[in-house]
């Protein structure tokens, strides 16, 4: 029974983003054909995640580990952990005053309907190609340079292994903060691994922890890397435990 209530509550996960992308699609690639209009764009964008967010039953509570806050007038990477596909709603909902733009799979564009705004709204790379994996750097400055922000998670992808509570990090999103002089926003997300894991037939509403733990000024690509793992594995650790 519980498995069956699952499938349904992913049934209508599927049917309002549908619906959402439908209703959202002629506007948001209207306003984002100019890059200087992105922001317009992204009222839309916004609007969809928050209303899949909400929409599916989750709530959120952030927790400053850091007293640092966001500056409006600045541009940053933001970085989390990866473990759900609501992940990336999660981080546009926390960012209603800083457009995102999301480093997604070249492949994640052959999907019916979703995939002509895909292409629109975010920077493909095929992670096969080294030419595009390198032009990454050089399209992200670019879109940072009009006002947007980069989400990167530094994982890669989703760990394979459920018993991996966090996987190595990729080089990409330090690369691109030390390169350009971009400040990294490192958050942690805890408790979508068990309320919408990619297994279907599990996962249930809730309230997920999400925590800034801090804003990191370029520093070295491999300093940067290895603190931002340490930083997000223990908090991640500590929620757990507290569990």
């Amino acid at each position: 029974m519980t498995r069956i209530l699952n499938y349904i509550w992913r049934g209508w996960f599927i049917l309002l983003a549908f619906v959402l992308i439908v209703l959202f699609c002629i506007p948001v690639l209207l306003l984002s054909i100019r890059e200087k209009d992105f922001k317009y764009a992204y009222v839309f964008m916004w609007l969809f995640c928050v209303t899949v967010f909400f929409g599916m039953g989750f709530r959120y509570s952030l927790i400053r580990k850091t007293k640092e806050k966001l500056d409006k007038d600045r541009n940053y990477i933001f970085i989390a952990n990866h473990t759900s596909t609501i992940d990336i709603m999660l981080m546009t909902v926390l960012h209603r005053q800083h457009p995102v733009c999301f480093i997604g799979k070249a492949e994640l564009a052959k999907i019916p309907i979703f995939g002509i705004l895909y292409k629109r709204i975010a920077i493909l790379v095929d992670r096969k190609s080294p030419k595009s994996r390198a032009d990454v750097y050089r399209r992200a400055a670019e879109k940072m340079r009009h006002g947007q922000n980069i989400v990167i998670f530094p994982e890669g992808g989703v760990a394979e292994d459920p018993k991996i509570i966090l996987d190595e990090f990729k080089d990409g999103a330090f690369i691109l903060s030390t390169k350009h002089d971009f400040p990294i926003a490192v958050y942690t997300f805890a408790g979508l691994r068990e309320m919408f894991p990619f297994d279907n037939g599990k996962g249930h509403p809730g309230k997920v922890s999400v925590y800034l733990n801090k804003i990191l000024e370029p520093t070295t690509v491999n300093e940067m890397k290895s603190g931002c793992f340490r930083e997000i594995k223990s908090t991640l650790e500590q929620h757990y435990s507290r569990q």
